[in-house]
């Protein structure tokens, strides 16, 4: 499976989003992560659609917008409509899931599901048993803010999810998101990691340094 290296743009200069996608696009990157966050879900504010849809009239980048509110089967329509090609929202919040999923996919995007550190892989189950998902979103810190340390434990529910897809008819992704760095590459590959959701670790990062961390994925700079 292609393995690709999406920087999140929620650590670039938030005065000037833009200049954070040109920095990907003219590195060559092909995915940009968008984090949405609440206030309530996760204890953070990021941006809206607003935001996503302005930055979607300047980019051709894949949009990978992952919604990490307490209500995201509210906003699906208004993501859609700001140019995101795959919604991502979390299992954790009471509400219908597979629903919402649904209603993802017949509005044509493609569509994750995403576990917190502290979720079992368990409770994903019952929703991607039930419906096709694109991908698999296991966060690698506690979600809300930037600059955390990657839990390497995550790396088991990786393992976990990696063979029950190879076992399955579910054809996912596994992507990881937090903390994650260049020295976290390889045990990510070797667990079954699909998609590299980088944020600090690529925006703070060199030319250089930007190029041996996609090369180190496997995508070419």
């Amino acid at each position: 499976m292609e393995k690709i290296l999406a920087p999140s743009i929620l650590a670039g200069n938030h005065a000037n989003l833009n200049h954070a996608l040109k920095i990907a696009e003219v590195d060559g990157r092909k995915w940009i992560h968008l984090d949405i966050m609440d206030g309530h879900f996760v204890p953070n504010l990021s941006f809206g659609p607003q935001t996503v849809a302005d930055l979607r009239k300047e980019s051709g980048l894949f949009f990978d917008v992952h919604l990490m509110l307490d209500n995201p089967h509210l906003y699906v329509n208004a993501f859609h409509e700001a140019g995101a090609d795959l919604i991502t929202i979390h299992i954790e919040p009471s509400y219908d899931h597979l629903e919402a999923i649904k209603h993802i996919k017949s509005l044509g995007k493609k569509v994750g599901i995403a576990l917190n550190p502290g979720t079992s892989v368990d409770d994903i189950y019952k929703v991607i048993n039930a419906v096709s998902v694109d991908l698999v979103l296991c966060m690698t810190v506690n979600p809300g803010f930037g600059g955390q340390s990657f839990i390497y434990d995550i790396l088991k529910k990786v393992e976990v999810l990696a063979k029950h897809r190879d076992n399955t008819a579910n054809n996912f992704m596994i992507e990881v998101d937090g903390g994650v760095g260049f020295e976290h590459i390889q045990p990510c590959l070797n667990a079954g990691v699909d998609i590299f959701v980088a944020g600090t670790a690529y925006y703070k990062g060199s030319d250089s340094e930007r190029r041996e961390f996609a090369q180190a994925v496997g995508e070419k700079f």
